[in-house]
């Protein structure tokens, strides 16, 4: 493409002019479209793999076993796709929803009414799942949106959001709404991030170099989150085989993702019960451990753990574990190297467990549940476009609330300004 520039702009007024159209666009218009989107997933599900598998061939020598697990489309993850939209559909629409209208002393009725931001820009990485999750929760919330996925995974995002869009347009949706930046150029994310009063909203999903440079180049405000440093505290007295049983699941079930646990805190009243037999499922399960001192006399073949060990998130079969003493020092542990993102602990101790919920700010914090968990669809939003550490206007799995702000509302009966 010769004008880049050029080319992002076309798309991003496309989508402006569609998203006025989209705001008010009947509920009953918008669930008939990803219930077709969701249909034509499933129908084009060898065409889609057959495209990923253009990008997987292209990409299998640069990429960790954990970000081709990311980037591969199976008849499981398009078949996860077409039930995401599925189910987004079957969700409240909460464009139009009126929220606490009340009754002033003079008559006056005042609320709010939840309204669609305009046009979100989506910036991601490797996981072509994502444009069909983002697309949906865009449309439902009344949002045109802009996709730029990876080069990784060019193929497949074009596949996807030209079946997507065609489905949507089919069924009532205004072109434009869902559009794909289709091009592997990186000076597009840059046009993109520059787009203000076109694009609203920016949401990077991927690593931390990609959100660092959306958060220091972009012009438009920015929703994201740094780090997946998320940690399971097991708590004096836990059952040890529900704790086991968690933190096996919380490494190894997919090391690669946001919400894989890369920390592991044991009380010191638990470490010598605990550790071994974790120790042992871990290692045969191929993770390399990283231990402090204490831990290190009940796991002798871990690796010393460093100080940069503490802040890291893996992203692959690497654990950090540190015995602490108590709950105190875990959530002080977590306060100092955590990075708000997801924090469980293992408890059959009530106070104990209330404790933690209070005071580890996260945006999900778990009581005797996988950090796996952190998710949208299990959360019951349908999918997400991302998931928030920051705390102003959404924080945690954005679905279609976290793509919605609101205005004030009021109704008089001839009231004027006395």
């Amino acid at each position: 493409m010769d004008d880049i520039k050029q080319y992002v702009l076309d798309k991003a007024r496309r989508a402006r002019e569609a998203s006025r159209a989209l705001a008010t666009l009947n509920g009953r218009v918008k669930d008939d479209a990803l219930r077709r989107m969701a249909d034509a997933l499933e129908a084009k599900a060898d065409l889609l793999k057959s495209e990923n598998q253009k990008d997987i061939e292209a990409s299998r020598s640069r990429l960790t076993p954990a970000s081709l697990d990311r980037l591969t489309l199976t008849d499981r993850t398009v078949a996860g796709m077409a039930r995401g939209l599925r189910e987004i559909a079957a969700q409240p629409d909460p464009v139009g929803r009126l929220e606490g209208l009340e009754r002033r002393p003079d008559g006056l009725r005042v609320g709010k009414m939840r309204v669609p931001l305009g046009v979100v820009g989506i910036v991601y990485e490797s996981r072509p799942n994502v444009t069909a999750d983002a697309a949906g929760l865009c449309l439902k919330s009344g949002n045109a949106v802009v996709l730029r996925g990876g080069s990784e995974a060019i193929h497949s995002n074009i596949c996807i959001a030209r079946v997507l869009s065609e489905a949507a347009t089919a069924a009532g949706v205004p072109e434009g709404a869902i559009a794909l930046i289709e091009t592997t150029d990186r000076a597009a994310v840059a046009e993109m991030l520059q787009a203000e009063g076109l694009i609203d909203l920016i949401v990077p999903r991927g690593g931390k170099p990609l959100i660092k440079l959306v958060m220091e180049t972009s012009r438009i405000p920015v929703i994201k989150h740094y780090d997946g440093v998320c940690h399971v505290y097991v708590d004096a007295g836990a059952d040890l085989d529900v704790a086991e049983r968690i933190a096996f699941n919380a490494k190894v079930q997919r090391p690669g993702v946001c919400n894989a646990m890369e920390t592991l805190l044991v009380d010191e009243k638990e470490a010598k019960g605990f550790l071994p037999q974790i120790g042992r499922r871990l290692r045969e399960a191929g993770v390399e451990l990283r231990g402090c001192e204490r831990t290190r006399e009940f796991l002798p073949d871990a690796k010393p753990a460093s100080e940069d060990d503490w802040y890291t998130e893996y992203l692959d079969l690497i654990l950090a574990i540190r015995v602490v003493d108590g709950l105190d020092a875990a959530i002080e542990h977590i306060a100092r190297y955590g990075s708000a993102h997801t924090d469980a602990i293992v408890t059959r101790d009530h106070l104990h467990a209330e404790a933690f919920l209070r005071r580890v700010d996260s945006s999900s914090v778990m009581v005797n549940a996988s950090p796996r968990l952190a998710d949208g669809g299990v959360y019951g939003l349908g999918a997400e476009v991302g998931i928030s550490t920051d705390r102003l206007h959404a924080r945690g799995p954005m679905g279609m609330e976290g793509l919605t702000t609101y205005k004030w509302v009021v109704y008089g009966e001839g009231h004027i300004r006395e």
